[in-house]
């Protein structure tokens, strides 16, 4: 009996199914990556938005974790959305060839398709929402129908709701097809993306714009290096494939077509990268970042070697470099002693481990960790807790750690401190875990105070040089219970710093001149306080911050950062 030929969807069908078990493996006996720790720690506190990202991710790993235990709960969504995201991507991709086994290789050419096949970050549901738009949108630009129209709007709230790359996304495509702004139906689709963001738009009010002070401004370096470029670059060569990325760019920039949907595609391919080659100018850019621009590169490369006869020489090496992808998988899943001096696979090993160790010495107390919220979210994953925190200093990011009640729940209680350098203390733990040496103290009788925003009412934009500065201080308690700044009869002392950061240098802090002995502030109350600084001694431009320390921390940052020039 002769055997017939599979069709372009049977192959496709086997693909998607070996696919999803792959990940299925990974998702299940991976070691949780840090990031992931610190989503997790967001599902616990459901929330419309969080200070790094929107909520979507947290929606996923909550879903998941009610239908399954462990890492593959954490990370099921994720393996099955990466499916649906291959699916939906034949499915835009049909129309133009069915050449399913080019379609088939260069995918799973793509590292970064890789990784989101089974990590769980904010760019699991970015992948899979970029693609679905793509693909709604394709319909809609092919026909103007109530139906797509709603559902494109649905998408898009849900693209918006993963990450905020996804406003790039649909500020790219508007600009590739202008005529949309004539359709009704498009300020249809605008009107009622906008009212499902709403809820999000709303606690971004509601918490002071956290995430836009974060990206735009807090993340931006103060000066321009030549490695954010080169290395820019290099990652987004060895993301397409690290053998045969650099065939696909080519591939991308050489098809030329008419369409109006793939000139989507194109404006997108080109946007994404060009925007964030441009972003390096100001800062670092994470590699990943630019992965709806993959998804375009992808597709660009299909369109063209779809047309074409594909080199054999191209299918050897692409073969070949999708081995070494499966065999950079397979390191993942079984330590090997040779490669643990490689940072990014030590990355994954060891982790249950540290968290168990630190646990054996703090039982049910909380945790602090200092400058981290990696850390302290990878220790209340493997605990199954919320034991965690982490104490960010005037030296380092704020993040989602900085808005959760976690920290009100701390003060006037005894926790474990645990630090990755010593404090000199006889009674001090010594760890010796998997994630370096670990020092570890008992602290009683917590202060602190990282939510209190200490923020000048006015400043002069211009400064005169090492002189006095007489301001008045805002300082606003978030806290649900009043607060005392003063130090009579406190165990810890508390005191009101400033210091200036230039470039990427941070002066010594210093203690301002006010009166804080008598200083009560009602919950959720602010006050004003007569207080003194003075102006740096060297001319230029400075980012001012003000600080309340409380031993035994280092100071958490309090104030924004407020540029003012020094003549």
């Amino acid at each position: 009996m002769l055997q017939t030929k599979k069709s372009p969807e049977q192959i496709l069908f086997i693909f998607l199914g070996v696919w999803t078990i792959l990940n299925i493996i990974q998702a299940s006996f991976v070691e949780v990556h840090s990031d992931e720790a610190y989503y997790w720690v967001y599902s616990r506190f459901l929330d419309w938005g969080y200070f790094d990202h929107p909520p979507m991710v947290a929606l996923f790993i909550k879903i998941g974790d009610l239908l399954l235990p462990g890492t593959l709960g954490m990370r099921f969504l994720t393996v099955i959305s990466s499916t649906l995201s291959v699916f939906f991507l034949w499915k835009i991709l049909k129309p133009y060839g069915e050449h399913i086994k080019l379609f088939i290789l260069l995918f799973s050419s793509v590292v970064l398709f890789h990784v989101y096949g089974f990590i769980t970050t904010p760019d699991a549901p970015l992948f899979l929402f970029t693609i679905l738009f793509f693909y709604v949108y394709q319909k809609y630009v092919a026909s103007d129908q109530l139906k797509w129209a709603l559902l494109l709007a649905l998408v898009i709230a849900c693209l918006l709701y993963s990450k905020y790359h996804g406003i790039l996304v649909l500020l790219l495509t508007i600009i590739s097809n202008l005529k949309l702004l004539k359709r009704p139906s498009f300020w249809l689709i605008v009107g009622v993306a906008i009212l499902a963001f709403l809820p999000h738009i709303w606690w971004q009010i509601e918490n002071n714009y956290p995430s836009f002070y974060y990206h735009v401004i807090d993340r931006s370096a103060a000066f321009y290096k030549s490695r954010y470029t080169t290395e820019y670059l290099l990652a987004q060569l060895a993301l397409a494939g690290p053998l045969v990325g650099w065939f696909m760019y080519r591939a991308a920039v050489l098809l030329k077509t008419p369409d109006t949907f793939i000139r989507a595609i194109k404006v997108n391919f080109y946007g994404f990268f060009i925007f964030f080659l441009f972003s390096t100018l100001k800062g670092r850019v994470e590699a990943h970042w630019t992965l709806p621009g993959m998804i375009c590169l992808f597709i660009l490369a299909y369109l063209y070697l779809s047309k074409r006869t594909v080199p054999r020489w191209f299918e050897r090496l692409a073969i070949v470099n999708i081995a070494l992808i499966l065999i950079t998988r397979m390191i993942l899943l079984v330590p090997v002693p040779a490669l643990m001096k490689i940072k990014p696979v030590a990355y994954y090993f060891g982790n249950e481990t540290w968290a168990k160790q630190i646990h054996e010495k703090a039982g049910d107390a909380p945790v602090i960790f200092m400058d981290a919220f990696q850390e302290p979210s990878k220790y209340s994953y493997y605990t199954k807790s919320t034991k965690g925190f982490g104490y960010d200093s005037r030296n380092y990011r704020k993040n989602q750690y900085d808005i959760w009640s976690l920290e009100d729940s701390l003060r006037n209680k005894r926790v474990y401190l645990a630090l990755t350098y010593s404090r000199g203390l006889p009674e001090q733990d010594t760890l010796v875990t998997p994630k370096g040496l670990y020092y570890g103290s008992w602290v009683d009788s917590v202060r602190m105070y990282q939510k209190v925003a200490v923020n000048p009412v006015e400043i002069p934009a211009v400064l005169e040089k090492s002189r006095p500065l007489t301001l008045k201080l805002k300082i606003t308690n978030p806290y649900d219970q009043e607060i005392f700044l003063g130090n009579a009869g406190e165990k810890w002392a508390c005191i009101l710093e400033y210091g200036y950061k230039k470039g990427a240098d941070l002066s010594e802090f210093r203690p301002v001149k006010a009166d804080l002995e008598q200083l009560r502030i009602p919950a959720k109350q602010s006050v004003i306080l007569d207080a003194e600084i003075t102006t740096p001694e060297l001319p230029g431009k400075y980012k001012l911050i003000f600080s309340l320390r409380t031993d035994p921390f280092s100071g958490s940052r309090n104030s924004n950062m407020i540029a003012v020039e020094v003549k």
